[in-house]
């Protein structure tokens, strides 16, 4: 089964809109697990806008489910990652002043550094999995890094996805059935929605988690987080 892990990044972007701790970001995310949800992924920032540092240690410390910390990995991440020791580690390609992540590593152009940086969090039993556009040589070249997983970024899925759906995921089931043959794990993240998420998971079969947040956290606020998480989750049987 294809597991749902729900970036909270957005509570925490309300939180801090206001100061104070409400909505309380460690609450809504025993929530999501309460609700269904196989897993909790955050995006800290350099400037901690929404996700801060200090809310990966409090999230580390309670959570029963596996713990996605994604973001690019600049020392201060990497000293993150390394000392809290999360299920998974995703590496994107952000630069700090991103709104948000808008493509995958250039993973032939960038191996060496990503051979290294994966085999550090590798050493420590944390599994990693690289942000990578939905092309073949990009999802080898993560293969070669010693990557346990890639991402795929899903965001030209969604945004085609309306004017031919069967157009918009093709390159996504290439890019799928390329890391299927190279033994690594798939994952899927980026606009991801109720109206998308179901065809892609019927094409796709085999992804292993989808990490979304804006649009499950936008239907929460018509739906009701429970309701949402639920519609989320029979997108994915």
């Amino acid at each position: 089964m294809t597991k749902l892990s729900v970036n909270i990044n957005k509570v925490a972007t309300l939180r801090n809109a206001r100061g104070g701790n409400n909505p309380d970001v460690v609450q809504v995310a025993l929530d999501c697990e309460k609700f269904g949800a196989q897993g909790i992924t955050v995006h800290p920032r350099p400037d901690e806008r929404h996700i801060r540092y200090q809310d990966v240690y409090d999230l580390k410390a309670v959570l029963r489910t596996e713990f996605n910390i994604e973001g690019n990995p600049v020392d201060k991440f990497n000293d993150l990652v390394l000392k809290v020791r999360p299920t998974q580690v995703t590496l994107v390609p952000d630069a700090p002043d991103q709104i948000t992540s808008n493509a995958g590593w250039d993973t032939k152009k960038n191996l060496s550094f990503l051979t290294e940086i994966i085999g550090e969090f590798k050493e420590k039993g944390i599994r990693t999995s690289v942000f990578v556009n939905a092309e073949a040589e990009m999802v080898e070249y993560a293969a070669k890094a010693g990557a346990d997983r890639v991402e795929l970024y899903t965001e030209p899925y969604a945004s085609a996805y309306a004017g031919s759906p069967e157009v918009a995921v093709r390159p996504f089931v290439e890019a799928a059935r390329t890391a299927r043959s190279l033994g690594l794990g798939l994952n899927a993240g980026h606009d991801l929605s109720l109206e998308n998420l179901k065809y892609m998971h019927e094409q796709i079969g085999w992804i292993d988690e989808v990490s979304i947040g804006h649009a499950l956290i936008c239907d929460a606020l018509y739906l009701g987080l429970e309701e949402t998480i639920k519609r989320y989750l029979e997108c994915l049987k």
